[in-house]
């Protein structure tokens, strides 16, 4: 079983995801990090970009994320190229941990732009998780030392929270450590038929 895990950036998806990482019977498979891990190592990803965003894209062999973000992030067609080439990969990479994995209770599967990319259509059980606007941004502010113009662009490339719930099965909002550990409890014994 598949659990999709999403949330807008700055919702705290990713300290859910960390709060699931206690249940020893489930597999965590973060598609942004795995994203960023196979466009430094896959050849296939590398040569792709680098025709189509130039030379420049990888520097001393890495990716040059200041370079890239910088051409994306304005341009909507720029980003759609960039997901078409990335996203393929990714979700092959996915399915061989699925099998890897396969006899965990569940892999949940962490990705920001999981509506977004159609991630979803693959997973048994979505769960989003929101925070208000406001809270957001400054979670932002303060992890990436970003401004506040930044934050909002990021935001606004995202689907909104309300289109997300609509099509969850689960929604946890995180703004108290101590309530969202309780939430998470109740999902993963529901997701497991425990009491």
């Amino acid at each position: 079983m598949v659990i999709g895990l999403t949330g807008g950036i700055g919702s705290g998806k990713s300290t859910v995801a960390k709060l699931f990482s206690k249940f020893n019977n489930i597999a965590i498979y973060n598609a942004d990090l795995e994203a960023k891990k196979l466009m430094n190592t896959s050849s296939e990803i590398k040569n792709k970009l680098i025709k189509e965003f130039s030379n420049e894209v990888y520097k001393s062999n890495q990716l040059n994320r200041p370079f890239l973000a910088n051409i994306v992030f304005n341009n909507n067609e720029r980003l759609n190229s960039l997901n078409s080439i990335v996203h393929p990969v990714v979700h092959n990479h996915l399915n061989n941990f699925i099998k890897i994995n396969n006899k965990k209770e569940y892999i949940l599967y962490e990705n920001a732009i999981l509506f977004e990319n159609k991630s979803n259509l693959f997973c048994d059980k979505i769960i989003t998780v929101t925070a208000p606007i406001k809270t957001r941004i400054q979670r932002v502010i303060k992890r990436d030392n970003s401004t506040y113009e930044d934050v909002e662009k990021r935001i606004n490339n995202q689907w909104k929270d309300s289109k997300k719930i609509i099509q969850s099965h689960y929604v946890i909002h995180n703004l108290s450590l101590n309530e969202t550990e309780k939430e998470i409890s109740r999902i993963h014994n529901f997701l497991t038929n425990t009491k």
